[in-house]
């Protein structure tokens, strides 16, 4: 074999290896736009157990996930690390905006934002009447009497 032959065929394998390299970072980084989608909507929905197995199941192995809530907004990132051999990292973004009615998981939720009573799903701002509101009904007095 000549010396010809050998760098040849290094240069093969090198083109080979860096050609699959790429497509695997390719649907990594697919499979990380997918995985973060699906736990953002699930995550919106009040869901957010169900959306990280979802999201773990359709992500690559050793994914890295973070949620965040701000507001009414719920932002999923979905990281990986495709090819081992090389210090690059691929991530999938999605955001979402929580649904009314939609009950966050508490851990989701910033230490700034009122958390929602879960038994009657009514925000902490909303549990309590306005002092000031003269829309409310008279009860009566204490006696009984009506007003």
């Amino acid at each position: 074999m000549t010396v010809e032959a050998a760098v040849a065929i290094g240069t093969l394998v090198l083109v080979a290896s860096a050609a699959i390299g790429a497509v695997a970072t390719v649907m990594a980084s697919v499979r990380c736009v997918d995985a973060a989608r699906e736990l953002a909507r699930l995550a919106a929905r009040g869901d957010t157990e169900r959306g990280m197995s979802a999201a773990t199941g359709i992500a690559p192995g050793g994914a890295r996930m973070d949620v965040r809530t701000e507001g009414d907004t719920v932002t999923v990132v979905v990281a990986v690390a495709p090819v081992g051999l090389l210090p690059m990292e691929v991530s999938g973004t999605a955001a979402a905006v929580v649904e009314p009615g939609a009950l966050p998981d508490p851990g989701a939720l910033p230490d700034s934002a009122p958390a929602d009573d879960a038994a009657t799903g009514v925000a902490a701002r909303d549990a309590a009447p306005d002092p000031g509101d003269d829309a409310a009904p008279d009860v009566g007095d204490a006696d009984g009497a009506p007003p």
